[in-house]
């Protein structure tokens, strides 16, 4: 079934609202940004070969995560994090 843009809109944006969630507990319990970008280093590895993306968005960034290296993963992984902590700023 073929989701509406809207929908499609409404997911992308919830999937940032939880990782940006995620991200700030983190912060909170006082994980250093370093502890934080391998998490996420490692949490795109495992979403990467298990998860069907549900969106565009999503499947742009699996797919941006498989033709990278380590170091292009890494980078990728921070961008993601500082993305979503910009989000809750606005």
């Amino acid at each position: 079934m073929e989701l509406n843009q809207s929908e499609t809109f409404s997911h992308w944006e919830q999937w940032k609202k939880t990782l940006a969630k995620t991200v700030s507990v983190a912060e909170t319990v006082g994980m250093s940004e370093k502890s934080i970008d391998k998490i996420a280093l490692k949490i795109g590895d495992i979403l990467t070969d298990k998860v069907d993306p549900e969106n565009r968005e999503q499947r742009l960034l699996q797919e941006l995560w498989r033709s990278g290296d380590e170091n292009d993963r890494a980078v990728l992984a921070r961008l993601i994090v500082d993305m979503v902590k910009t989000d809750v700023r606005h």
